[in-house]
């Protein structure tokens, strides 16, 4: 890592975690393999902080442990790469094994239960779906109908989710960065 942390992927140790290492990461990965739309790709790091506004939105009274995982949901990308969801399924069990071994192990890291609560993983999955509606519609290219028959639909929703990310733009790597440090060090203070 460019702390200078080593980490193991199959003995992965809450030890070598930085949040800085995360966060210069997820910032420089493409989402939708850098094929949207401006000057910049859609990072991982802008991704994870739109699906924790967006559970903020869809539950306002979600504590700060929920928000901490809506914000890590990815945050072992920064290590194993994004991966497109119809590759993932090709790849299969073993990457998903490693993956989630080292959500674990950030999850521990930052004090977060290794496996959060069905009801919290379910939130963060439908605001991780809400956002994937919205950046392939706004910056991915993708029609209204398509990306509702691959993410959901959703027009069902309060007018302020749509107006909130119609206008979305990827930010620069740096800035994204940033934001997401920023963003977990407000969660961290507590609720």
């Amino acid at each position: 890592m460019l702390s200078g942390r080593r980490l193991d992927l199959l003995s992965p140790s809450p030890v070598d975690v930085e949040i800085e290492d995360i966060a210069h990461g997820l910032a420089r990965l493409a989402r939708w393999n850098g094929q949207t739309s401006g000057d910049h790709p859609l990072s991982v790091a802008q991704h994870s902080l739109m699906v924790e506004e967006l559970l903020v939105l869809l539950y306002p009274q979600a504590p700060r442990t929920w928000r901490m995982v809506a914000l890590l949901h990815d945050s072992p990308e920064y290590v194993v790469g994004d991966l497109i969801s119809p590759f993932k399924a090709v790849v299969g069990f073993d990457y998903k094994t490693v993956e989630k071994r080292l959500l674990e192990v950030i999850h521990i890291k930052f004090g977060l239960p290794a496996n959060p609560p069905s009801t919290v993983t379910k939130l963060v999955k439908q605001a991780d779906r809400i956002s994937a509606y919205f950046e392939a519609t706004v910056v991915a290219g993708f029609d209204r109908e398509e990306a509702a028959s691959l993410f959901g639909d959703p027009s069902g929703l309060d007018r302020s989710f749509h107006d909130r990310f119609a206008d979305l733009r990827p930010l620069q790597a740096p800035e994204a960065q940033h934001r997401f440090l920023k963003r977990f060090a407000e969660l961290s203070m507590g609720d």
